[in-house]
């Protein structure tokens, strides 16, 4: 079982920057891939970025390309996201995902509020 805890989401200004981390139990080193998702009021939940933990090979969603960094820690089993220029459509509830192949694994969530 992989168990994954978000944080770091809250109320930012447009333009501004955010880092939400994603904890895993009991570590990260058997999973193969981990990734963030977002689900705005109203919309469908849609992928934001993924990183293959062993390598670091990454990819983003169109929409945030440039803007987001997706990251990892071994030592605190811990993948991040950092978000700049943010704007107020990036507001939405993002959740961790994790993949230890076939099956997947997700987070709470937390919520993060882009104010104009």
């Amino acid at each position: 079982q992989v168990q994954l805890v978000e944080s770091g989401g809250g109320l930012v200004q447009a333009g501004g920057s955010l880092t939400l981390s994603c904890a895993a139990s009991p570590s990260i080193f058997s999973i193969y891939a981990m990734g963030w998702y977002r689900q705005a009021p109203g919309k469908q939940r849609e992928f934001v970025a993924q990183i293959i933990l062993s390598g670091g090979s990454t990819a983003y969603a169109d929409s945030v390309k440039g803007r987001f960094t997706i990251s990892r820690d071994y030592a605190n089993n811990t993948v991040f996201l950092q978000m700049n220029s943010l704007k107020s459509e990036d507001t939405a509830v993002y959740y961790c995902q994790a993949t230890v192949l076939p099956y997947d694994y997700w987070g709470q969530g937390t919520q993060v509020t882009v104010s104009s």
